[in-house]
């Protein structure tokens, strides 16, 4: 009777592990993106997991690691960039923002941890290396256009896109969401109206260079 009701038990107590676990992670993950490293604290997470120190470390063995699993955990919950059509600069730009609104004060966080927590590194190359492919196929048919320039172009898109400049128009300088992509926005036409009258005279400088008819 008691081999038969065994594998039963021992169910049960991997299920309620997982569960344990599940918890732990979930609220770790939300800590994480409410507060600074040096305020994620253990204790805070056991609180909100409905556990143990105790636990957390049987289950993780530090806080370290527990805050890996977290940014794992984040990553692949991470919000997917709207499909645009290539070209389309207001749409590109738009489909950016859903992505800074709603994790860019987590990547700011993460961006800021990198250098005394090396394991985010792998993580935020690949965002890197993400935004550069967004960069290369929402404006591609400007990239293609711009001939030997291409990798000024590209860079200065980069750089136009970067969430660092998202954060210093909604946070350091106060811009609304739509105040804020209009600049980006501008930026990115104006890097583009450059590249179009690469090796031409703006209209504007014609304009600025005729003299008044007698």
């Amino acid at each position: 009777m008691k081999s038969e009701r065994r594998p039963y038990r021992m169910s049960g107590r991997v299920a309620k592990m997982e569960e344990t676990r599940r918890r732990i992670i979930d609220s770790a993950a939300e800590l994480y993106m409410q507060m600074s490293i040096d305020e994620f604290t253990l204790e805070e997470v056991a609180r909100r997991a409905d556990t143990t120190v105790q636990t957390i470390l049987r289950v993780h063995g530090s806080r370290d690691q527990l805050l890996f699993s977290a940014v794992e955990r984040l990553t692949e919950e991470g919000v997917p960039l709207k499909p645009t059509q290539p070209g389309d600069v207001e749409d590109a730009v738009s489909a950016l923002f859903d992505l800074y609104e709603t994790s860019g004060q987590m990547i700011l966080r993460w961006l800021g941890d990198e250098q005394r927590r090396p394991q985010l590194s792998e993580t935020l190359d690949k965002g890197r290396s993400d935004h550069r492919d967004w960069v290369n196929l929402v404006f591609a048919p400007q990239l293609d256009a711009a001939g030997a320039s291409r990798k000024l172009l590209f860079n200065a898109l980069v750089l136009a896109t970067d969430i660092y400049s998202w954060n210093k128009l909604r946070k350091d300088n106060g811009l609304s969401r739509k105040e804020a992509e209009r600049v980006v926005c501008s930026i990115i036409d104006a890097v583009l109206e450059r590249e179009n009258n690469h090796g031409k005279t703006p209209m504007a400088k014609l304009v600025r260079r005729r003299k008044p008819s007698a």
